[in-house]
């Protein structure tokens, strides 16, 4: 696992192998992530990356938030509540010396309580696969105030999601057993 893009491109990443099942680590391929940035900076939204404050739900190895990070972005926030994502994401953030520009929250991302800062514009949701915790997350930072208006947000998933009430789906992608789907925050 690397950065693929940007100012760290190239720098390896701490690896979990095949992936922590106990833990329910599954880190996204540098295939998917490419794809998913390519689609991300090529698919018509602008560029929501670059100077973009970041959240980063059910962060794993902190690959997605620290891809971004490389890209641009000024602010990654990385919410995840196992102790192994705690290690694997400070020891990724120490390889990219991201100290200042990255921020760790030891919680359950369907449990986030009210945001301390301002909103995020781009949020990355990789939950378990099949256990409908995304749905729970996003809904969680909906309503304690994470996700500022006319924010993008990567769900990654193993089925093609829904877009839930507030939020308009703008494109879905299959990369093998993996989903990506594209939503953007529609505040009424």
């Amino acid at each position: 696992m690397r950065i693929i893009a940007g100012k760290h491109r190239g720098l390896t990443l701490a690896s979990v192998g095949k992936g922590d099942a106990g833990a329910h680590l599954r880190p996204t391929t540098d295939r998917v992530r490419e794809s998913l940035f390519n689609l991300l900076l090529n698919g018509g939204y602008g560029d929501p990356v670059t100077g973009a404050r970041v959240l980063d739900l059910f962060a794993g190895t902190g690959a997605l938030g620290l891809e971004a990070l490389s890209r641009g972005a000024a602010h990654v926030t990385f919410v995840d509540d196992g102790t192994k994502a705690r290690n694997l994401i400070r020891e990724n953030i120490d390889k990219c010396r991201a100290q200042e520009a990255t921020t760790f929250i030891r919680r359950d991302a369907t449990r986030l309580g009210e945001v301390q800062g301002p909103p995020y514009e781009l949020i990355f949701l990789d939950p378990p696969y099949g256990k409908g915790l995304g749905g729970k997350a996003l809904s969680a930072a909906l309503n304690g105030g994470w996700i500022a208006g006319d924010a993008l947000i990567v769900w990654e998933e193993n089925t093609a999601q829904d877009a839930p009430e507030g939020f308009d789906l703008l494109d879905q992608r299959k990369y093998g057993d993996t989903w990506i789907n594209i939503l953007r925050h529609t505040p009424q």
